[in-house]
């Protein structure tokens, strides 16, 4: 059944050096009303070893404030879409985000990170003027079958615009 998703409110800051942009929460995430929720998500494992902390471990209201205070902003792409299950090829009558606007907010970002394709095809066309790093980085969903270490190696290239 296709039912309508809206993303949740970005997390961002004012030091905000990376932004990270999904595409639309999945059913786990939309269940537990947090970003990447779904236990098998590499997201969190993925940002933990980035940043040297156990992310995991601590509670969602923390783990949010540890990615602002290493320079860290959350936000999806897409605003509200229909979808069925939490795939993003089945989204259907997409409502994008205004990422522009975000960014423009963010005085000292330096990269915009797509956690996965389709937050890249549909953020980039709106980031097209907006003079930063972009990278298209491999998703972390648990759907997208890559091995951990693969996504970690790709996922790596932020550690230098967190500096």
């Amino acid at each position: 059944m296709t039912t309508k998703k809206s993303s949740f409110p970005a997390i961002t800051a004012p030091n905000a050096r990376v932004l990270i942009l999904g595409s639309l929460p999945g059913e786990a995430s939309l269940a537990a009303g947090h970003y990447y929720a779904h236990p098998r998500n590499a997201f969190w494992p993925i940002v933990s070893q980035l940043l040297g902390i156990d992310l995991l471990a601590l509670d969602w209201p923390v783990r949010y404030t540890a990615l602002q205070k290493h320079g860290i902003a959350l936000w999806d792409v897409v605003g509200r879409a229909e979808r069925a299950g939490s795939l993003d090829a089945a989204l259907r009558n997409v409502a994008a985000n205004p990422l522009g606007q975000l960014v423009a907010t963010l005085p000292e970002l330096r990269c915009v990170a797509f956690n996965g394709g389709t937050a890249a095809r549909i953020g980039q066309r709106q980031l097209l003027d907006h003079p930063v790093a972009k990278l298209a980085l491999p998703s972390t969903s648990p759907a997208h079958t890559l091995p951990f270490a693969s996504k970690f190696a790709s996922w790596s290239a932020l550690s230098d615009y967190l500096r």
